[in-house]
């Protein structure tokens, strides 16, 4: 460490000045964040060295009573936030306070959205809490020492947030992490006694370690209860107090839809506290981010993110879990070997699912988390055969009986309102609802009050092929060839076919190498024509998906089905001149891969043909004159 016996001085990386800068002139909104986020820091640096020092006791030795302390300066217009915790390196500080490696600041730069008050909302959940000490302060000095290091190696950081950091080596006595804040001259209030009692007591009366606030001459004396939230018994704990753990554990400023505290006891003995949040974090579509509940053997911190509890549709709840059976040297590999876990997750999965059944009867909240969450449920019914009856009643959609886009209808809400002796829950899946709505596929459906469910998620493929049937009612693609139009009338398919088998094949002839057949529709009632898919061919919209992974699909064509009835497939009808009705038959081939949302193979050739067909009227009168 010799060189760095002198303040060394570095630059942030330009994302780290880019926060700065909106820390520093933009946040106002909700100022006194910086504290519940530098507590919650200390709070988590105790918790690392309280796991640390399961293998390796020494690191206690010396300071075994582990907390926090809060130092006042009212003429020096500071603050201090002082831990005895893990601590930091030199080279730990120079990674976590000066690049952007550690602090996820890109991500959270990109999220901005110009709403300051909107935007504090995301400091601690993005991990960049320690920068929203400059909202208030317009220096701010780091000493720290790692536990377990010699006192010569601590080290001082230090930054008026103006684009770079000194960092130097230093001597210090204690272990942990000291955190002092110049305070700009119009935050004072901030190193006053009244207000910082009153914020700890609003945002930070949970933490499990005694946090002790000194103030000049005054006693030093302990601020919080400091006692683990979720070992204490449900009755004894508030609203207010559930929602503010919830804010330290999540860092989400948003309070929770709902939450679930249990203690189980018998063959295994652990409790959970579960919490329901109502808006998405930023990272939910990404499967591999850190996802999990904070897990406490007898509580002792052991992890953050302990996945193995709840399932990977579950990834957005939030919570803690202390056994008091797991061996407090439980790592990641022995949870994936414990014979009690599958037990625990099966029993905690089916507590988040009964906390969503209970909020699904909620007409107020339940919309919101389902705009927020409902895709990442779909994936459950799709992974999680074992609850997918549960899961499905939780399942919401958008359907022919609402004239929105919302997804607000229930499988239960559909079935309430089927025909008797409706056997089907007809759907179909297109790539957005104004196209679903107008789908030709489902004419003949609406035209007899028969409801049509509207999918139009991406996931929605795969939903119901895993989903086939739901309280004994078959699920049928709309979309398919094989479906029984309902109120097609009397008249068979095969005496249409027969009437009309001229027509047909003359079609064939000219459309053989595009479409497998062309038959007569039952299922059209405004539109000329339509295409479906074969009962083993792959829609529309998951061949898209697929092809567009790069995957090698078997060659398909689709079956052209024509409305006899509509006055455009009467012209093709009368159409004498072969070419022209080549080109008609074509036109309207492509006007039914149009309406259903598919992309056409030849867009040049299709406009070609089009321009052809108006003009040819035209050339026609004028050679007449």
């Amino acid at each position: 460490m010799a060189e760095a016996a002198q303040a060394e001085n570095r630059p942030f990386q330009t994302e780290v000045r880019q926060l700065l800068k909106l820390m520093i002139h933009s946040l106002y909104s909700n100022k006194e964040i910086f504290l519940r986020e530098l507590v919650s820091n200390a709070s988590d640096a105790l918790d690392k060295l309280r796991f640390e020092a399961l293998s390796a006791p020494d690191l206690l030795k010396d300071d075994p009573e582990l907390g926090i302390t809060l130092t006042l300066d009212e003429d020096a217009g500071t603050i201090s936030i002082a831990d005895n915790g893990i601590g930091m390196s030199y080279e730990d500080v120079i990674d976590n306070l000066g690049t952007i490696a550690k602090s996820g600041t890109a991500e959270f730069l990109s999220r901005m959205s110009g709403d300051a008050k909107k935007d504090a909302r995301l400091i601690g959940q993005f991990g960049v809490g320690f920068y929203s000490a400059f909202i208030v302060a317009d220096e701010v000095t780091v000493e720290s020492r790692r536990a377990g290091a010699p006192p010569e190696e601590g080290v001082r950081w230090q930054s008026r947030g103006e684009g770079e950091f000194s960092v130097e080596a230093i001597s210090r006595e204690q272990r942990g992490t000291t955190v002092t804040l110049h305070l700009k001259p119009d935050e004072r209030e901030f190193a006053e006694n009244l207000r910082v009692e009153s914020l700890i007591g609003n945002y930070s009366d949970h933490i499990a370690f005694p946090v002790t606030l000194v103030s000049g001459d005054d006693e030093p004396r302990s601020v919080n209860t400091a006692t683990a939230l979720w070992t204490r018994s449900r009755s004894d704990v508030s609203d207010d107090e559930y929602k503010e753990f919830y804010k330290h554990l999540s860092h989400d400023f948003a309070d929770p839809l709902l939450w679930s505290h249990n203690r189980v006891e018998g063959k295994r003995e652990y409790t959970s506290l579960l919490y329901l949040p109502a808006t998405a974090p930023y990272d939910l579509w990404n499967r591999d981010a850190p996802r999990g509940l904070k897990l406490y053997v007898q509580r002792v911190f052991i992890m953050d993110d302990a996945e193995q509890f709840l399932p990977l549709y579950l990834r957005f709840v939030k919570g803690v879990v202390d056994s008091s059976d797991l061996p407090l040297n439980v790592s990641r590999e022995l949870l994936q070997q414990n014979a009690d876990l599958k037990a625990m997750q099966s029993a905690l999965t089916r507590r988040v699912l009964d906390m969503l059944k209970k909020l699904s009867g909620d007409a107020d909240k339940y919309p919101g988390f389902w705009k927020q969450f409902g895709a990442v449920l779909k994936e459950g019914v799709i992974e999680d055969a074992a609850n997918r009856d549960r899961l499905a009643k939780l399942l919401r959609f958008s359907s022919t009986h609402s004239a929105g886009a919302e997804q607000d209808q229930s499988l239960d809400d559909y079935l309430g309102r089927a025909a008797e002796g409706q056997d089907e829950i007809y759907y179909l899946i297109a790539e957005n609802h104004a196209t679903a709505l107008a789908s030709p596929h489902i004419e003949r459906l609406k035209s007899a009050g028969t409801e049509v469910l509207l999918l139009t998620d991406r996931i929605d493929p795969w939903l119901v092929d895993a989903l086939r049937e739901y309280e004994g009612k078959t699920l049928v693609d709309a979309s398919g060839a094989d479906v029984a139009a309902s109120g097609a009338g009397d008249i068979s398919k095969d005496a249409f076919e027969n009437e009309h088998k001229g027509l047909l094949k003359k079609i064939r002839k000219h459309l053989k190498e595009r479409v497998e057949t062309v038959t007569v529709s039952q299922r059209l009632v405004d539109s000329p024509a339509c295409v479906v898919s074969g009962p083993d061919a792959l829609s529309p919209q998951l061949k898209a998906m697929l092809e567009a992974t790069g995957q090698a699909l078997p060659e398909s064509r689709p079956v052209l089905e024509i409305n006899v009835g509509h006055p455009l497939v009467a012209r093709l009808d009368a159409e004498s001149d072969d070419e022209r009705f080549a080109s008609l038959a074509n036109v309207l081939l492509d006007h039914a891969l149009l309406a259903e949302g598919s992309q056409l193979d030849n867009p040049a050739e299709y406009l070609a043909r089009i321009n052809r067909l108006i003009l040819e009227p035209v050339a026609a009168d004028t050679s007449d004159e």
